[in-house]
């Protein structure tokens, strides 16, 4: 008997009561390596020393003042760090609790920037199908995963998709990689000429995107393109890193790899690892200044925002990464799994496609090779994983509806950055036997 509501209302779910580097435990006992990192959260694995430390010290300093009246030490550090190792034109922090918060604050932002600037036409945001930007209600309009949308729709905000750059499914055949890049990247600049180029305030994208479609990073230009075409008609770039970013993919931003700065920079999952709930909207000085020299004041807010002992966690995460170089594994073993994955998938039949960046990886599930074929959705394969992986000790992100929000299944994973060689090639292993097991049980 339990009064939470789960996520599944009927689930009976296993008690977790500890953990130690990249393993959960339950109350019987058994161990679980945690190769997606929960949701791409749990960076430094779990019970960490130094972490620990840090949360004890703070919390002998002070557990919480109210924003509205208080800065503190520690989120003054927490925002230099983050400024300091920010893409460039970045220069202020805006300190939240999670991915959706960063994500309702950055289009907030976005809408009062051009308000301060007697822009205030601008009222249309544009974003990708099959994309994942959070649960309230601004950034669930956002997103295109319809999903999560359906039942929600009538409450959602008019917003505005385009194609993800999504090359297994959307390149052409005899495409090239640049080709395929400017298409995808001129249905922004289309869709933009369509609702009329001072009506728009905002492109959202993630820049690999993550749990909707798994571990999709852009091809060849992709993302200088939407830069520039962002550039020409004065519209803000808003890229969502909460899944993907603050080193999961081998840099701290992802963007860092496409060689773009965005407007807006939302932050959370990897920012705390799990530690404390903590997120943050990075924003340009034009932003900033926009505030500043205007209003005097940005129209929102949390009661938990920059709370201390959510600064106090994302501080000590960013130390033990940068004083342990945890990038340059994050690097080596991505390369490691990325090969493991290959020589454990590459021939099977139902393996489509392996992709991603880093230690954020995902594989797509067919039931045809050839002809990419999805599995039916009845047959519910990704859950079916999910419980097989769960039965092998292997806990892994397992999604339905890649392709269009009903059909396609996808595996991700997001493990510590902690992870060695052998632990890679554990999770290898049960993720191939796993799906082996989910695949024979629909068939």
């Amino acid at each position: 008997m339990t009064h939470i509501l789960h996520r599944a209302a009927n689930t009976v779910m296993p008690v977790a009561v500890g953990g130690k580097g990249i393993e959960l435990f339950d109350r019987n006992g058994k161990g679980y390596i945690d190769a997606s990192g929960g949701a791409a959260v749990s960076c430094l694995g779990h019970g960490h020393p130094d972490i620990l430390a840090a949360l004890h010290k703070q919390l002998d300093t002070l557990a919480y003042a109210h924003t509205g009246f208080f800065t503190t030490e520690i989120a003054e550090k927490l925002a230099d760090r983050l400024v300091e190792d920010a893409p460039e034109g970045i220069d202020h922090v805006y300190l939240v609790s999670g991915g959706s918060e960063a994500i309702e604050a950055a289009i907030k932002m976005a809408r009062q920037y051009f308000v301060e600037k007697g822009e205030s036409r601008r009222r249309h945001i544009i974003a990708r199908r099959q994309s994942y930007h959070g649960n309230t209600l601004g950034a669930l309009a956002t997103g295109g995963n319809e999903w999560r949308r359906a039942q929600f729709q009538p409450l959602l905000i008019e917003t505005h998709h385009i194609d993800p750059c999504y090359a297994y499914r959307l390149q052409e055949k005899a495409e090239s990689d640049a080709d395929y890049a400017a298409r995808s990247a001129q249905a922004l600049e289309d869709k933009i000429l369509e609702l009329g180029p001072d009506q728009v305030i905002a492109f959202v994208a993630e820049t690999v995107v993550g749990a909707t479609l798994g571990a999709v990073p852009p091809v060849a230009d992709y993302f200088k393109r939407i830069r520039a075409i962002c550039d020409r008609y004065g519209v803000l770039l808003i890229l969502d890193e909460v899944m993907c970013g603050m080193g999961r993919t081998g840099t701290l931003h992802a963007c860092e790899q496409d060689g773009i700065s965005p407007d807006l920079l939302a932050i959370a999952k990897g920012l705390g690892g799990g530690y404390q709930p903590v997120g943050a909207v990075l924003l340009s000085g034009r932003i900033f200044d926009s505030f500043s020299k205007g209003s005097g004041f940005f129209q929102h807010g949390h009661t938990y925002m920059g709370h201390p002992m959510a600064a106090a966690a994302g501080f000590a995460v960013q130390e033990v990464i940068r004083r342990d170089n945890l990038l340059n594994n994050v690097v080596a073993m991505g390369n490691h799994l990325q090969r493991r994955m290959e020589e454990r998938f590459a021939n099977h039949h139902h393996v489509g496609d392996i992709r991603g960046r880093g230690l954020f990886r995902g594989v797509e599930l067919v039931r045809d090779r050839d002809t990419k074929q999805p599995f039916a959705p009845q047959s519910k394969l990704n859950a079916q994983v999910k419980r097989e992986a769960m039965a092998r000790g292997l806990m892994v992100y397992p999604m339905g509806g890649t392709i269009d929000g009903l059909n396609g299944d996808h595996v991700l994973l997001a493990p510590p950055f902690i992870v060695n060689e052998g632990e890679v090639d554990v999770i290898v292993d049960r993720l191939g036997d796993a799906i082996d097991a989910a695949i024979a049980s629909i068939e």
